[in-house]
């Protein structure tokens, strides 16, 4: 049983190599006709053409490197280090070349005077090739003129048509149009009939050996045979006899013989190895070594395609394994299947990592599907983006009509798409630049630059870019501010400490040596004075440091705000007497509770009504009212001041900062500040406005909501106090 299946193992083995022998045979009969069309294609007429047709890339390419030698943009040695060696420093050796200025002087200094004149005069009895690149003063290429002894007014035409549509693929490069841009000069070559046979034959297995590969003899045969071989591999199988996939070299990884034919299909340089192997064959080009070397290189011609055969028998083989083992296959015979049971641990991973990659898949669909659902069209950029999606699908449509002529107008839309895009770019770039200049301007400190001009998309970061300018610079203001306030600050402390300071200091002094009683009695009353005057200094010093720094206890409690503003007026009537002003009291006839810290709600008032005594015009009426609203209660105090009113309504409310600036008058400064800065922990308001000599200021206390444990127990002190009453 053994030995049957080690015969029928051998007779597949067998077939397989007949199969494979006869197909590189075939393929080894057909040189005879590909020769023979290599000698239709090899007249000296041909071959010249093919040459200077295979030069069109490298001439285009050494515009670049030419005009780079000239302008030394790009040192040689990292052109060489970047591009490599470039197939142009070799077709340069065959021919003369010169740039010329736009007065036709030559500037490269490559070629003699004499050569100079040639190149410039266009001999055509001189070169059998010529080709002129003629670059405007902006760098585009306006033309190319192609002539010559060996070539007719027809041949010129289509080459220079051809080298035309090259330069645009070599200008496209970055490569090498980054080197440097050719403008306003005229680079012209110049070849010989003798160095343009030369050069011919210097490159002609690289030319006809890719002459050959697209003919019949060549290309059709090998795809018949391959197809002859795939079938083979399919078919074999069939025959138990025959069939060897079983054997180990066809059972490997999926992934390897389809990387093999990757490699083979995909590989530019792969698939022109058997075509130069076959010229130097046919053409004789291969070492002298008698009857021997013949015999070695016909049979290198068999084994090569006995093995191309071979490696597309055995990856079809080992594909074949599909049919047999259907699904087994990928789990068994495929490494990605091997590395996801290794990472996930058996099969059940497997299924679960695949369940859940499915899972995911679905999701991401749904969301861009919901993401559809939900575009806003309103939104001026999806507008603009649907707008163009849909002139894009209209212009696309009609060139679908335009049958034959649709690729032309295909051309045409890219250009002119290329060109809008290319604009539109600039015009972004312009507009970035602008932007970065404001941004720039920002950050060197110069807030007073104004950020202007229409910058288009980014409008909207120019706008925020204003809006953080004006914060930037009303931070920088307010800086300013406080720097020139501390600066005042320490200025009026001084003052004002010093002023009662230096009395007490005197008076004291005074008291020492004073024998009578009287005096004494009144220099004991002056010291009394100023050092209660300086006491209350310094407990508002003390207060506004507190309220500055947000360390006040606040003890918030329902007060009755009208009881409460009767009362500071009650207790400063005298004030209010010695200061011969009239009050007027505009107040609610009913109870008004809030929740406020009835002491520093009246402080505020105090130093308010206290402010007017100190300030106001002696005789004239001060209007006080107090007004409820929905959601807060506004007092409003107004008075016409004594004294001209000259001061920065707006500062008035800050830290030793007094209307009187020659601090005639008795005060800290520090009595308004106070005031503001106990209505501003109440969550309130207090603004100062002046109007000539109009002085007025309003509070705005808002009605804070009072907890509900204090609501039950005044609810608890009520039904007490009722109670008690009744008994």
């Amino acid at each position: 049983m053994a030995i049957k299946l080690k015969d029928s193992r051998n007779a597949g083995i067998i077939a397989a190599v007949i199969i494979l022998g006869l197909c590189s045979l075939v393929m080894l009969f057909r040189y005879g006709e590909i020769s023979d069309f290599l000698k239709t294609i090899q007249s000296e007429d041909s071959r010249r053409a093919e040459t200077i047709d295979s030069m069109s890339y490298d001439l285009n390419e050494g515009v670049y490197i030419l005009y780079n030698e000239l302008s030394e943009e790009t040192d040689p040695a990292e052109v060489l280090e970047m591009y490599g060696q470039q197939q142009f420093n070799l077709t340069r050796r065959y021919m003369d070349y010169e740039i010329f200025d736009a007065e036709g002087n030559a500037q490269l200094n490559a070629a003699s005077e004499t050569v100079a004149e040639r190149l410039k005069a266009a001999s055509e009895s001189y070169y059998a090739f010529r080709a002129k690149y003629t670059f405007s003063e902006d760098g585009e290429l306006s033309g190319i003129q192609i002539d010559g002894t060996v070539l007719d007014p027809q041949e010129e035409y289509e080459l220079e048509s051809q080298y035309l549509n090259v330069a645009s693929e070599v200008g496209y490069n970055y490569e090498i149009s980054s080197i440097a841009e050719p403008a306003g000069v005229t680079i012209v070559y110049g070849m010989t009939e003798k160095n343009l046979d030369t050069y011919g034959e210097t490159i002609g297995s690289g030319i006809y050996n890719y002459s050959f590969v697209n003919t019949t003899y060549y290309r059709d045969t090998l795809e018949c045979l391959l197809l002859f071989v795939i079938a083979a591999a399919l078919l074999l199988p069939f025959a138990k006899r025959l069939d060897i996939s079983g054997r180990k070299i066809f059972t490997v990884p999926f992934e390897i013989p389809l990387a093999v034919l990757i490699v083979i299909i995909f590989g530019t340089n792969i698939q022109y190895l058997p075509a130069d192997l076959v010229y130097t064959t046919i053409t004789g080009n291969y070492p002298a070594a008698g009857h021997g070397g013949e015999i070695i290189i016909w049979t290198l011609n068999f084994l090569m395609w006995f093995l191309i055969f071979g490696i597309i028998f055995w990856a079809v083989t080992c594909f074949r394994a599909v049919i047999r083992m259907k699904t087994a296959y990928f789990k068994e015979r495929t490494l990605t299947a091997k590395l996801i049971r290794r990472f996930a641990g058996d099969e059940s991973g497997v299924k679960s990592a695949a369940k859940k990659t499915l899972r995911k898949g679905k999701a991401l669909v749904a969301r861009q599907y919901d993401n559809l659902l939900h575009i806003d069209f309103q939104d001026k950029t999806n507008r603009t983006i649907l707008k163009i999606v849909i002139i894009n699908y209209i212009i696309l449509a009609l060139v679908c009509f335009l049958w034959y002529y649709g690729t032309l107008a295909l051309i045409i839309y890219s250009v002119l798409l290329f060109l809008f895009l290319r604009k539109y770019t600039k015009d972004l770039q312009e507009k970035y630049k602008l932007l970065l200049k404001s941004t720039n301007q920002l950050a060197e400190g110069h807030l007073d630059v104004p950020i202007e001009g229409d910058i288009g998309l980014f409008n909207p970061i120019q706008d925020e870019l204003k809006k953080i300018q004006k914060g930037f610079k009303k931070a920088v203001d307010e800086e300013v501010k406080n720097e020139r306030m501390k600066t005042e600050l320490v200025t009026n402390v001084s003052h004002d400490l010093r002023t009662p300071l230096t009395a007490i200091i005197t008076y004291t002094d005074l008291l020492k040596n004073e024998k009578d009683a009287e005096k004494r009695k009144e220099y004991i009353d002056v010291l009394e004075r100023k050092s209660l005057r300086l006491k209350v200094l310094i407990e508002d010093l003390f207060e506004i440091s507190k309220a500055a720094s947000k360390s006040v206890v606040m003890h918030f409690m329902k007060v009755d705000i009208v009881d409460l503003l009767k009362q500071v007026g009650l207790e400063n009537d005298s004030k209010i007497r010695e200061s011969h002003l009239e009050f007027r009291w505009k107040l609610p006839d009913h109870k008004l509770v809030m929740w406020l810290d009835s002491q520093k709600t009246y402080r505020i008032f105090e130093n308010l009504i206290v402010n007017i005594t100190k300030y106001a015009m002696p005789h004239t009426r001060v209007y006080i009212e107090l007004t409820e609203e929905e959601s807060s209660v506004h007092i409003s105090m107004k008075n016409v001041s004594a004294s001209e009113l000259n001061f920065n309504a707006e500062e008035i409310t800050d830290r030793f900062v007094r209307g009187d600036s020659s601090r005639n008058t008795e005060g800290s400064g520090l009595g308004l500040a106070i005031a503001k800065s106990f209505a501003e922990l109440q969550h309130g308001t207090l603004k100062i406005s002046t109007e000539a000599d109009l002085f007025k200021a309003d509070i705005m206390l808002p009605k804070l909501e009072i907890p509900p444990e204090e609501t039950q127990m005044a609810d608890a002190r009520s039904e007490a106090d009722g109670s008690g009453a009744a008994s």
